[in-house]
């Protein structure tokens, strides 16, 4: 027999309590609540793993670069709801309650409705596409992210002539996003895009990534994916879309409009203030890489941009 102290253990190596006791939680009532809604698509075995998605398309949207295993996707996460650094959205999200959980779609359309999430899982088809996702810190991963292009439900709320942005909220729950009891900014999340931005087809409306439905911590139960765009444009756990007329002022802008601009495409050639934007870490890997103008998108939405001075549109 080996007795091994407290002392040989590495911290690294313990799991913690609440992640444990999270991650049950998450795969009985997360799992449970989606298997009880019969949507069509879905998969769960008898041995209570998290609900998968079946029958995904594959789309010819997604990039052919290796991806990201899914521990580092989703372990080294920006989710400031529940605090600043990357590991603490692991441990503090796990008791987020997905379920039930409505989007509101308001301001200027002919059609506005509050969808329940397991409406807008049957929306459209789910696709599997797999994005670059590059972070404004000059980090980067490949990631194959589930979802429905954000166009499938833009048409069904038909917008009318004055909505010239979307204007996206997340959620506000200070008691479940321990993050928001700070004022690290003005809360609730809110990011926005150009109409014609959110229209492109690249823009995903997203429910899950490696075939899973998103983790606590990637912004369940739904978020978006604008892969041209550093991440934080990807507004996670949305509540709520608002066709708006004049251009939103999004969170990032409130806090350090010097920062960070309304547009925020991945542009090498615009450095942040505190850190060039020229070069990229990918996550697992040692040597930095160069960044790819609008992240290795400019052919499909270059032409969106046209005649725009992108330093001073940043």
């Amino acid at each position: 027999m080996i007795l091994i102290k407290p002392s040989d253990i590495r911290p690294s190596e313990i799991t913690p309590r609440s992640v444990y006791a999270a991650r049950r939680k998450f795969l009985q009532g997360v799992g449970g609540a989606l298997a009880t809604a019969a949507v069509p698509g879905f998969a769960a075995d008898a041995t209570s793993q998290p609900l998968r998605f079946a029958d995904l398309r594959k789309s010819a949207y997604s990039t052919p670069e290796k991806l990201n295993s899914f521990k580092e996707i989703t372990s080294y996460i920006n989710f400031y709801e529940f605090g600043t650094d990357k590991s603490s959205p692991v441990e503090r999200s796990q008791s987020l309650r997905t379920r039930p959980w409505t989007v509101a779609v308001e301001g200027a359309v002919k059609q506005p409705r509050t969808f329940g999430i397991e409406e807008l899982l049957k929306l459209a088809p789910m696709e599997e596409r797999i994005y670059r996702l590059r972070c404004v810190e000059a980090w980067s991963m490949v990631i194959p992210w589930v979802g429905f292009p954000l166009l499938e439900l833009i048409k069904r709320v038909e917008p009318t002539g004055n909505a010239r942005f979307v204007e996206l909220v997340t959620l506000l729950d200070p008691a479940q996003m321990p993050g928001q009891r700070l004022p690290v900014l003005e809360w609730p999340y809110v990011e926005g895009l150009r109409m014609d931005e959110a229209m492109h087809p690249l823009t995903l409306l997203t429910f899950g990534l490696y075939g899973q439905v998103l983790p606590n911590q990637n912004g369940a139960p739904i978020r978006l994916v604008v892969p041209w765009k550093y991440g934080f444009k990807s507004a996670k756990s949305i509540v709520k879309l608002r066709f708006v007329e004049r251009q939103p002022v999004n969170s990032w802008q409130k806090s350090a409009a010097h920062e960070y601009g309304f547009y925020s495409n991945v542009n090498p050639n615009v450095d942040h203030p505190r850190w060039s934007q020229a070069r990229e870490r990918r996550i697992g890997e040692f040597f930095k890489r160069p960044t790819l103008p609008f992240n290795g998108y400019a052919e499909q939405v270059a032409s969106l941009y046209s005649g725009m001075d992108l330093k001073k549109l940043y």
